[in-house]
């Protein structure tokens, strides 16, 4: 059976641009948290399977637990990507920025919406998601991590809104976090995010 392994994102750990050393490193340690369940989980439930216990509580329970850490882990890692000490901005021509144009009129009106949702009362995510089918961005606001997304749809961008990602250095002050979070993305990689979503890949 193969495991899932942590990706590296060492870079991270010495902080960035409105983002400490301190917070990333914490929180690179609770993703790395997940990747560790999700292993476990992924044995415990082959070895239930093995031994035809699929009908028992502890198999279903443990099926519904793989969610909430499998997502876990890959949302953390598709906001770990988003983030650059080498920030690269999304250039006019991308198809990406074509495409925010045509799901909400212009880059700002589709700002606007994203930080107005990440200031959303509760924890979770904030995620900008594609949908092939009608060529629309969406602004999706996520529940924990298994609860709130849009069925098929490729996560293009991705906030933590979770207090971990902002308290030690933002304390309640949520805005200035998503602010900071705005600056360091390195869009180079939401763009081929977006290409690849396009292409159905």
């Amino acid at each position: 059976m193969t495991n899932y392994e942590v990706k590296s994102f060492e870079f991270l750990k010495e902080g960035i641009d409105g983002i400490s050393a301190k917070t990333l490193t914490l929180h690179l340690s609770l993703y790395q948290g997940y990747v560790t369940n999700v292993n476990k989980l992924t044995e415990k439930l082959a070895v239930l399977r093995q031994e035809k216990k699929t009908n028992e509580a502890e198999y279903t329970e443990l099926q519904r637990r793989f969610g909430w850490e499998w997502n876990g882990m890959r949302l953390h890692e598709y906001y770990f990507e988003c983030l650059s000490k080498t920030p690269a901005p999304l250039k006019e021509e991308s198809a990406l920025f074509v495409g925010i144009k045509k799901s909400f009129e212009n880059y700002e009106a589709w700002e606007n919406d994203f930080k107005a949702l990440a200031l959303s009362r509760g924890i979770g995510w904030v995620a900008l998601c594609y949908d092939q089918e009608k060529d629309m961005l969406f602004n999706v606001w996520i529940n924990e991590h298994h609860i709130g997304h849009l069925a098929g749809l490729p996560v293009v961008l991705i906030i933590d809104v979770f207090e971990h990602a902002f308290m030690l250095d933002y304390e309640t002050k949520r805005a200035d976090y998503i602010s900071a979070f705005l600056r360091v993305l390195d869009w180079s990689v939401m763009e081929k995010r977006f290409i690849n979503a396009t292409k159905g890949e």
